[in-house]
């Protein structure tokens, strides 16, 4: 439990209803056994968890804000990249029929790669890598999952190096939405578009302004400064980069459960810590009373 001195948050975690293994119900247990005041669900591509993760707060009583979140992959030249959607309003109808859209694409990718991997001749199927949960949307840990649990390969790392990574056999890439339409989506639904892990992506430093550049004049708000994989070094360059472009500073976890045993919800790696204030800022951005 933290100490009450400061409110601390996390404003980036995953649940099963995407590539974590936590249901909704136990995030928010998690998010409250750490003491934290607010945690945002942002699953890949979807606002389908949100409901349970309301109803949970009620059922438990818990003493913590829930921010409906998302996490939308865009193209960006031949990558994808990911924005953050906080505070998104999970009946707004357009969103909800662009995430089905988006998600279709996914879900035809899944279906070439199951195919491809069938004829290698791994017994993988839809319902399999659903786990009992046909809302969920099935990403690449998925099938890693699965081929670790089956002991077709033994770690994660080579489910991807054999099986998953873009220059294996079995990969099929995945149609993406441009940036400007993610943002646009999240903006019209009310929320805050973040730039999600900017130095994830190692890009050169010219090439991250570019790309943070278009964003913005896109309509981009905000930027993860404080992330789990960050060294000082990334943190400091990370707001650094905010301030030049006038971004709001946000962060969190990335929490995923087993599928990233490392990061715990709220702390990371052991020493992340993003203030309250953050949410502050981001919610008074887009009028969200907190």
């Amino acid at each position: 439990m933290r100490k009450n001195i400061m409110k601390y948050i996390d404003l980036h975690t995953h649940s099963n209803y995407s590539d974590g293994t936590c249901p909704p119900s136990v995030l928010v247990e998690k998010a409250v056994q750490k003491g934290l005041a607010a945690f945002a669900l942002t699953d890949h591509d979807t606002i389908a968890g949100t409901e349970d993760a309301i109803n949970a707060i009620k059922e438990q009583n818990a003493p913590i804000k829930f921010i409906p979140g998302t996490e939308l992959s865009v193209a960006y030249k031949d990558r994808d990249i990911h924005i953050v959607g906080l505070f998104i309003n999970h009946k707004n109808t357009a969103f909800k029929n662009a995430a089905k859209m988006i998600i279709k694409r996914r879900d035809d990718r899944n279906m070439e790669m199951v195919s491809n991997l069938h004829k290698a001749g791994v017994p993988i199927s839809m319902e399999a890598l659903m786990e009992g949960n046909p809302d969920t949307v099935v990403t690449r840990a998925h099938f890693a999952r699965f081929l670790v649990d089956n002991k077709i390969v033994s770690t994660p790392a080579e489910a991807f190096k054999k099986y998953l990574d873009t220059t294996t056999p079995y990969y099929v890439p995945r149609k993406y939405i441009e940036p400007e339409e993610g943002i646009e989506l999240i903006r019209n639904a009310g929320g805050v578009p973040v730039l999600a892990h900017p130095l994830h992506y190692k890009l050169k430093e010219t090439e991250l302004e570019k790309l943070i550049k278009r964003l913005t004049l896109s309509g981009l708000m905000g930027i993860e400064v404080l992330y789990s994989n960050h060294t000082e070094a990334d943190e400091i360059y990370a707001k650094k980069l905010a301030r030049k472009y006038n971004l709001l500073p946000s962060g969190g976890s990335d929490f995923h459960g087993s599928n990233k045993p490392a990061i715990d919800i709220g702390s990371g790696r052991g020493n992340l810590a993003v203030p309250y204030r953050y949410l502050e800022k981001l919610a008074e951005a887009c009028n969200y009373p907190l």
